[in-house]
C-alpha cells in the first residue's frame, strides 16, 4: 500500500508562510503521508495528489497573489478533492488568542473551491525580514515570530486523521 500523496503549496515574499508550510509537510511525513512542499507559484497541477493544503501570507488584509493565483489556475481540480487552507499574518500573538477568521478574499475562495477548513497562524517579522517595514517594525520592537510549532503540527496531524479517514 502507498501512501497518501499530499501537495503543501504556500505563497509567501518573506518566507514566514515557507515556515509553516515546511512544519505541516514535516509532521504530515511523520504521520506516514507523502507530503510535498512547493512555492504556490509552481504549481500547475494538483491531480496527482490525494489532498492539497495551500496557504498564503496576509498583508493589508489580502491573501498573497501567488496563493491567490495557484488557487485559481488549479481550481477546477481542487474542488473534487479535499483541501484545507492556510494562512499566516498576525505579527503579534492573536492567533494564539483565538481563532482568526480568514479574511474576506479566503473566505470567498473557501466557499467556491469547498475547502474544508482554514487556520490562521501567526506571522514573523523579523531582522532576517527584507523590506524597509519590516525593518522598521523591528526597530520599533513590533517584530518577532508568532508562528506556533506545537498548534501547526496539531492542525497537520487534524488533516492526516482526516485524509486516513477518508471523510
Amino acid at each position: 500500500m502507498t501512501a497518501k500523496r499530499v501537495l503543501v503549496a504556500y505563497g509567501s515574499r518573506h518566507g514566514a508562510t515557507a515556515g509553516i508550510a515546511d512544519e505541516i509537510g514535516r509532521t504530515l511525513r511523520e504521520d506516514g503521508f507523502d507530503a510535498v512542499v512547493l512555492p504556490a507559484d509552481t504549481v500547475t497541477d494538483v491531480s496527482g495528489y490525494q489532498g492539497v493544503v495551500l496557504g498564503g501570507a496576509l498583508y493589508a488584509g489580502r491573501w498573497n497573489g501567488k496563493a491567490r493565483r495557484c488557487a485559481r489556475r488549479n481550481a477546477e481540480q481542487l474542488r473534487e478533492k479535499p483541501l484545507w487552507l492556510f494562512s499566516s499574518g498576525p505579527v503579534d500573538d492573536s492567533a494564539e488568542q483565538h481563532d482568526i477568521p480568514p479574511v474576506h478574499g479566503v473566505a470567498r475562495r473557501m466557499k467556491n473551491l469547498g475547502a474544508r477548513e482554514h487556520v490562521t497562524f501567526g506571522g514573523a517579522v523579523t531582522g532576517d525580514t527584507a523590506g524597509s517595514i519590516a525593518r522598521s517594525m523591528v526597530r520599533h520592537g513590533k517584530g518577532g515570530d508568532f508562528r506556533n510549532p506545537a498548534r501547526i503540527q496539531a492542525w497537520a496531524h487534524h488533516i492526516g486523521t482526516e485524509l486516513d479517514s477518508g471523510s
